[in-house]
């Protein structure tokens, strides 16, 4: 299952890139992008698992960026 996101107050590359990688190592992760320049995250994974999934991305989000919102694209 494929889901977008948008990442309203993304502004820094180096962060998107950060974020990619984790959610890419997240279990039943199939492909994850952040593109900084659209501010859009995509994620493509196991339908399943597909809500903890987003969840466990929310969090790293959160994480790496406390100031950025998570929203349904």
């Amino acid at each position: 299952m494929k889901k977008t996101f948008r990442l309203e107050g993304l502004d820094c590359a180096n962060c998107a890139a950060k974020i990619e990688n984790a959610v890419k190592k997240l279990d039943g992760v199939t492909s994850a992008s952040v593109n900084f320049m659209t501010t859009k995250m995509i994620i493509e994974g196991d339908d399943a698992r597909i809500d903890e999934i987003v969840k466990s991305a929310h969090n790293i989000v959160k994480k790496l960026e406390p100031d950025v919102v998570v929203k349904k694209a």
